[in-house]
Formats: structure tokens, C-alpha cells, sequence
């Protein structure tokens, strides 16, 4: 790949991870630099790749670095680029300042209207700022002294003076009303409704109220950095509950059911402008913050209830998610990796690893494995995790599956090239849940649950099939049924053109079955055992109660698993039983359609 020279400049974030986030002031300081940061980044990116910052940690491990020097390379995409470091934030915006038009300034006692700020930001090229007056604060730096931004827009309350002046977009609540939706209705129908949005983009991140529960995750989980790639698209930001019968933490005295009415509006006014196009959701359920039953959260459900009915919602109005989930769900850059140059095709081959024929005499004799090594359906977490999984020296000693979304090309596209540019003969490539983003495919079939619209199939179908053909997709490795009805003879027949070689779901109708020729098994187990040898045990125990009922394949789900770990864990498992014989998607596949041919499940 040749290099053009670039002026890269660079700065760095990660001193605010230091701050003490249990003292409330700090956690706003933190919050404050990084939604400056991050809405500047998705504005002077927008057109190219200009600004770089340095955030994200893992391991001791600064992510960002990586990834900077992985490309930096000899023939790599940044190899002749001039770096150049900016030592503060006021020389930051001074760099960029004729790429910005000023500020949006937001209201700290209505958290929801800092989203509403990184909405703004990216429709009206302004930098999101909490008002805080104090000496020292990031308001005081940019805006009352420093680079003495002008003020373009002011969110907040109807009755506080400031949006009395111009710019104002004041939120009016009703008698027994909610601030928190009253600011998303007021920016649905100002920002999204007017035409002003990507409808066919929704960033779905925590909003201020990270500022009081920081220490509740990982310090790097405001997730602001993730912001950039939404505010170059124009994204419409929210967070919101998914649950209508609960009286979310953050908003308790708000009519019940407020914060989903609000959502649906949102999402109905996204399918209506993007004329039932697939649309790109970005984040996750923020379960230790909000709306689950994790301490302080003020829910009744558990985080994967609440993912389901997160997905399942989102899909209703052909939304797919880009799982932000936390842990790893803190990502930076991607506005600036979205301009990485992909090629048209990335082939990754059919059968892999030693097979390549019908096999031998004895394999009805053997018991097949597939492990699908995920879980990969965000591109933070394949941002965060590929330096040290797939980087291990010990990949490719054992036949693995990598369930990739190949939607993460979206915000990780160097990610992906490098990954199907350096596999081996024992690594295969298979989408993850649920194909090209995680969705509920039976939720796109009239008649359709809570959005009552037409049907979503024939663009979800499209939408994969391209993303399918790009990567070399043949396998949907995993579909997560969630709340939702098993997928249908229709959504199966939509599957066959793009996933002709195979799906794993959780709710078939059988254990396995042929639906024309693409064959269909239900999914196993998720295997997460830290100790190998315990894991195969684990292993072993399901392949022998499959067995005794006439079953040869068998498939298992790891998160997270280093290819060390699946080394030893399946060497061990074949010194028990010499019969079993692990093989990537394409062989496994390839052999459960020819033994279902021989021999159907009932």
C-alpha cells in the first residue's frame, strides 16, 4: 500500500484516565476535555484522516499507540506521515479552529442534553461543551478566556436565561413531564425531522449521568471517544430505555413508559427518512450504569434481558447494533480510520486447513468441532483485543473460527484488512451475530412487532449480501434469537443467498437440518472456563451426550480466548478421545451438509 505524506497531529487523552472518578469533580473534568476532544475529531476528520488522539488502554497496553505503529509501517497506509504532537487543549483548538464554527454549550442539570450537544456538533460543525462556569473548568478555558469560542448554540431548561439568547434551543416540559425526553423530542424534531441527521445512523451512548457513577466501569467507559465516527457521520445521539413498564434510574418521576415512547419516535423518524433503509447503531446497553438490575443501575431485568430487548427494539425499525457492550466498549479514531483505503475484495478461500476432499473411510466414525471464537460483533472489542489475541504466537496451531461482523469495516476497516491479510490455513473467517450487525431477523417479517411496519427483509438481505461478498463470507456463525420468534422459512430462504454454507442459530427447529442446501444447527454451548484442561472436560461432556443420541457435530462458543488457551484445550481434548477432530467453518459445514444428506436429524 502506498503512503501519501499526511500532516498528522496528535494528542493525547489519556491523562484524564488518571483522575480520581469516585470525586465528581474530576469525573467532570474527564468528561468535560473528552467531549471536546471527541466532537472536534469527528468534525476536522470528517474529510480526511487529521487528528489522532491517544486513549484507549488495555493491559497496560495503550491501544491507540498500536494500532499507530502497526500502520505506520514501511509501505503501510501511514508510513510518510509527519506527526506532530499538540501538548494542550487550547492548542488544539487553536490548530483547528477554522474547521469549527464555535460551540454548543449544554445544560449539566438535564444529563440527556450532552447528547443532544454531540448531535448538534456533528449537524452544525460546533464542539460540545458542559456549562460550568468555575475557574479552571473547560468552559472557562475555551469559552469565557483562552480561544474565547463564540457560543452558536445553548441547550437547556426553557426557563433558564441562556436560551433566551441567540442560538437558544430551550427544552419546554410539560406538567409532569420528563427533561430528559423533552430534550430528544426537542432535538428529534429540530435536528433529525428537519433533515439535518444521517438517518441511516444512530449512536446509542451513556449521556452525563457517567459524571455521578463513574467508577461503576472501566474509566474509559463514557465512551465519548466513540463519539468522533458518529459526529463526522451526523449521527442522531441518544440514551434511552428500551423497557416501558420501568421508571428508569436516571428519569424515576417521568410517566411511565416516557423514555421507550420516546425511542420509538426516534426510531420510526430514522426508518421514515432513510425510506426503510438498514440503519447503524452504535453502542450498548449501558447495564452498569442504567436500566439493568446491576447495583445502582435501578432495573429490574439482568444486562442480557436487556440486550435482547434492546435488539429486538432496534430491529423492529430495521436496526442492526455495533455492540459497544462493556468491558471493552471504549474505542477512539474510528473517524479517522474510516478513511482507510479497503480493497473491492478480500478472499479468505473455501475449504481450509487439511481438508479439501470428501475425507477419509472412518468419518462417520468422528466427531466434528467447530469453535466460534467471538465474540466480535463491536468494533471496539476488536479494536481492543486483536494486539494481544490475534497477535499470539501460537495462532494457527489448531483450526479456528473467527466470528467477525463484517459490518466493523465501518469503524475498524484497517482492523479487518490486517486480519484476513495475515490469517493462516488454520483460521477461517465466519460472520457473527447476526450476520452483517445484530439483528433479529424474524423482527423484519410482517407482521411486524412493535413498529406494525412492511417488511425489512429484502434491505437486511442486501445489506449482508454486499458485506458478505467483500469479506469472502460463506457461514453466519451464530444468530442470537434473543426475545424474538426463530427465524422462518422466509428469513432462512433470505439467508441462503448470502450465508449459502451455513447457519447456527439458537431456536431451529431440529438439532440440525438442511433448509434447501444450506444447512442449519442449532448452537451449543459457550465454553468459558479459564483453565484449559476444565474446559475440555466441559467439551467432552457435550460431544459424549451428543453422541449418545446420534450426533456428530458439535459447535462451542468462546468470548474472548486467547489462540494459547484454544490450543491447549482442544489438544487436550483429543488426547481423551483420539475420534474428535476440530476443523474450521468451511470443513465443518461442508461435512454436516453431506452427512445430513445421508442421514437426516429428526
Amino acid at each position: 500500500m502506498t503512503s501519501a505524506p499526511i500532516n498528522l497531529w496528535i494528542y493525547d487523552l489519556t491523562p484524564t484516565l488518571r483522575f480520581d472518578l469516585s470525586r465528581p469533580a474530576e469525573a467532570a473534568r474527564a468528561w468535560d476535555e473528552a467531549h471536546v476532544v471527541s466532537t472536534l475529531q469527528g468534525i476536522v476528520n470528517r474529510a480526511g484522516p487529521r487528528l489522532y488522539v491517544r486513549f484507549v488502554e488495555h493491559a497496560g497496553r495503550n491501544i491507540d499507540d498500536w494500532w499507530l505503529e502497526h500502520l505506520s509501517q514501511p509501505g503501510r497506509w501511514l508510513s510518510q506521515a509527519r506527526r506532530q504532537p499538540i501538548a494542550a487543549l487550547e492548542q488544539l483548538v487553536n490548530v483547528f479552529r477554522d474547521d469549527i464554527a464555535g460551540v454548543v454549550v449544554y445544560d449539566a442539570s438535564i444529563p440527556a442534553t450532552s447528547n443532544v450537544a454531540s448531535t448538534a456538533a456533528g449537524v452544525e460543525n460546533l464542539v460540545a461543551i458542559r456549562l460550568d462556569d468555575s475557574p479552571g473548568s473547560v468552559y472557562d478555558r475555551l469559552v469565557a478566556n483562552g480561544p474565547r469560542l463564540p457560543i452558536i448554540r445553548w441547550i437547556a431548561d426553557g426557563t433558564a436565561p441562556q436560551t433566551q439568547r441567540p442560538g437558544g434551543m430551550p427544552i419546554v416540559i410539560g406538567k409532569g413531564g420528563s427533561a430528559k425526553c423533552a430534550a430528544y423530542d426537542l432535538a428529534r424534531r429540530t435536528l433529525l425531522d428537519a433533515g439535518h441527521c444521517d438517518p441511516r445512523t444512530l449512536a446509542y451512548y451513556i449521556d452525563s449521568h457517567w459524571i455521578y457513577h463513574a467508577t461503576a466501569a472501566p474509566a474509559n467507559h463514557h465512551t465519548l471517544t466513540n463519539h468522533d465516527y458518529f459526529v463526522a457521520r451526523r449521527a442522531f445521539f441518544c440514551d434511552l430505555s428500551c423497557w416501558g413498564d420501568e421508571q428508569p434510574v436516571d428519569d424515576p418521576r417521568q410517566p411511565l413508559g416516557r423514555d421507550l415512547e420516546t425511542f420509538k419516535a426516534i426510531l420510526q423518524t430514522l426508518h421514515s427518512r432513510s425510506g426503510g433503509q438498514i440503519i447503524h447503531v452504535g453502542g450498548f446497553t449501558p447495564w452498569a450504569f442504567k436500566y439493568t438490575s446491576e447495583p445502582g443501575a435501578g432495573g429490574r431485568r439482568g444486562g442480557v434481558d436487556t440486550e435482547w430487548e434492546l435488539v429486538r427494539l432496534a430491529s423492529a425499525y430495521n436496526g442492526f447494533i455495533d455492540a459497544d457492550a462493556i468491558g471493552h466498549g471504549a474505542m477512539a479514531n474510528a473517524s479517522f480510520f474510516a478513511h482507510y483505503p479497503l480493497d473491492d475484495h478480500y478472499p479468505q478461500g473455501g475449504l481450509v486447513a487439511s481438508d479439501s476432499g470428501a475425507g477419509g473411510p472412518d468419518e462417520e466414525d468422528r466427531d466434528y468441532v467447530m469453535v466460534y471464537v467471538g465474540d466480535y460483533d463491536s468494533a471496539a472489542w476488536l479494536y481492543q483485543r486483536m494486539p494481544d489475541l490475534w497477535e499470539d504466537p501460537r495462532r494457527g496451531e489448531v483450526p479456528l473460527s473467527w466470528a467477525i461482523s463484517p459490518v466493523l469495516a465501518e469503524r475498524a476497516p484497517m482492523a479487518m484488512a490486517h486480519l484476513w491479510q495475515t490469517r493462516t490455513a488454520n483460521d477461517s473467517f465466519i460472520a457473527a451475530d447476526n450476520g452483517a450487525g445484530y439483528l433479529n431477523p424474524s423482527m423484519l417479517v410482517e407482521p411486524r412487532p412493535i413498529s406494525g411496519l412492511t417488511s425489512g427483509l429484502k434491505a437486511w438481505t442486501e445489506h449482508c449480501r454486499e458485506h458478505y461478498r467483500r469479506w469472502d463470507l460463506t457461514n453466519t456463525g451464530f444468530v442470537i434469537d434473543g426475545h424474538t420468534a426463530p427465524m422462518n422459512d422466509a428469513v432462512l430462504d433470505a439467508y441462503e443467498t448470502f450465508s449459502p454454507n451455513g447457519v447456527v442459530a439458537q431456536k431451529t427447529s431440529s438439532e440440525a437440518y438442511l433448509h434447501g442446501e444450506m444447512p442449519v444447527l442449532r448452537c451449543g454451548p459457550d465454553i468459558g472456563e479459564a483453565d484449559p484442561s476444565e474446559a475440555a472436560a466441559s467439551m467432552l461432556r457435550h460431544i459424549r451426550e451428543r453422541r449418545g443420541r446420534a450426533l456428530r457435530f458439535h459447535w462451542f462458543r468462546t468470548i474472548l480466548k486467547s489462540p494459547s488457551w484454544h490450543a491447549d484445550a482442544l489438544a487436550i481434548l483429543r488426547r481423551q478421545d483420539p475420534h474428535i477432530e476440530p476443523v474450521t467453518a468451511p470443513v465443518f459445514f461442508d461435512r454436516l451438509r453431506r452427512a445430513l444428506r445421508r442421514s437426516p436429524v429428526d
